[in-house]
């Protein structure tokens, strides 16, 4: 699994002319069943995505199709996480 984390950049100006492809982007990977969890970063930041059921290569192929991250609004970190434990609630993410 991973988690996404798009901090705003020096064109974080530009992120209103890019809003609604970035948002398309996120239906997307929900539609998919890739992104889990999309939310800020606080204070506002930027944004977090929870991912999963995709590789890394898939993952940052996905990332860079981003409009905010095509356009420079935000610049992207992919962080892997292997779990090894999850409340009961969240045992899929161990398979």
């Amino acid at each position: 699994m991973f988690v996404v984390l798009l901090r705003f950049s020096d064109n974080r100006s530009a992120a209103g002319q890019h809003m609604a492809g970035h948002q398309e982007w996120i239906k997307r990977g929900l539609d998919d069943g890739v992104f889990l969890l999309v939310g800020s970063i606080q204070p506002g930041l930027g944004g977090a995505i929870l991912a999963h059921d995709t590789s890394l290569d898939e993952l940052e192929s996905r990332v860079r199709a981003d409009p905010f991250v095509v356009e420079d609004v935000v610049s992207a970190e992919i962080i892997e996480i292997a779990p090894g434990m999850a409340d009961d609630r969240l045992k899929f993410l161990l398979a």
